[in-house]
């Protein structure tokens, strides 16, 4: 004899119902955002280590930017310093032709042009980048190698100095202020020496812009692998699996279906029960 009474199998099914929902739901969310780690939920412990990763990368992401920009500073430096090294050797020549058996008209022509790649010389101390000095003049004609400027990669926890390159050690001897002139045989032969100077200078200058770049460029190195890594790292724990989730949403979806057949065949019996009562 049937009888409607409290049936422990639908109600089971239906429990089972509402928790497989749940599962494709949270299925379907990591197939729409491609991450596993949705919420705290997903993976407490996971999702704290995540969060420490980011704040890394981000760190790492600034201070690459900074040693970027750093970089560009001294690639701007060395540009002008390369252009002072060129007006040094045309001044050079100068000296050496002037200093020769030149008339005095020559003399005064060469002159004219010394005059001009002195006050060249000067401008180069006013040359910025992103409106910092990418020069200074210590007072001396001696290449003052004090840094004034520093970049810190905090990733590292180190200061790392690059300067402001001491061009007036070179303005003081090659530019106006020198005093020097190709007008006659004997101001060339000094302006000539006092050029050599000046060159030897340049050169101290562009070696220690040299070395900076290289410390600059292994920086930027070793935070672009350490941000690969750590990017990496956050992916094993964030990203999904997308093969291995799709198996599992085929899953759900195939008992999801099946549940729904299971239930609907109990309800499908107590239909037939109360057509009996009519």
């Amino acid at each position: 004899m049937s009888s409607i009474t409290f049936d422990s199998g639908a109600s089971g099914i239906a429990y089972q119902l509402g928790q497989n929902n749940k599962n494709l739901q949270r299925s379907l969310q990591r197939l729409s955002t491609m991450k596993k780690i949705n919420s705290g939920a997903d993976d407490p412990g996971g999702l704290a280590v995540s969060m420490k990763l980011g704040v890394s990368i981000r760190r790492t992401d600034a201070a690459l930017t900074q040693v970027t920009a750093t970089s560009s500073f001294l690639e701007t430096q060395d540009g002008v310093l390369n252009i002072a090294n060129s007006i040094l050797l045309r001044m050079a020549e100068l000296a050496q032709k002037s200093g020769g058996t030149t008339d005095t008209t020559s003399q005064a022509l060469y002159q004219v042009e010394f005059s001009n790649l002195q006050q060249q010389v000067d401008g180069l101390l006013a040359e910025t980048f992103n409106g910092i000095s990418l020069f200074r003049n210590a007072g001396s004609t001696t290449v003052n190698t004090n840094t004034t400027l520093s970049t810190t990669i905090s990733l590292a926890g180190q200061t790392m100095g690059i300067s402001q390159s001491d061009l007036g050690a070179v303005t003081r001897i090659a530019g106006t202020s020198g005093g020097y002139s190709v007008s006659s045989q004997s101001n060339a032969l000094s302006a000539a020496t006092n050029i050599s100077t000046a060159q030897q200078n340049l050169a101290q200058l562009r070696a220690i812009n040299g070395s900076e770049r290289n410390r600059i460029n292994f920086a930027s190195d070793l935070l672009t692998v350490n941000k690969e890594n750590l990017e990496a790292a956050n992916s094993r724990i964030v990203d999904l699996d997308y093969a291995a989730e799709m198996v599992n949403y085929s899953r759900y979806s195939f008992i999801q279906d099946t549940n729904m057949a299971l239930l609907s065949q109990a309800n499908a019996r107590y239909e037939k029960i109360l057509k009996l009562l009519e």
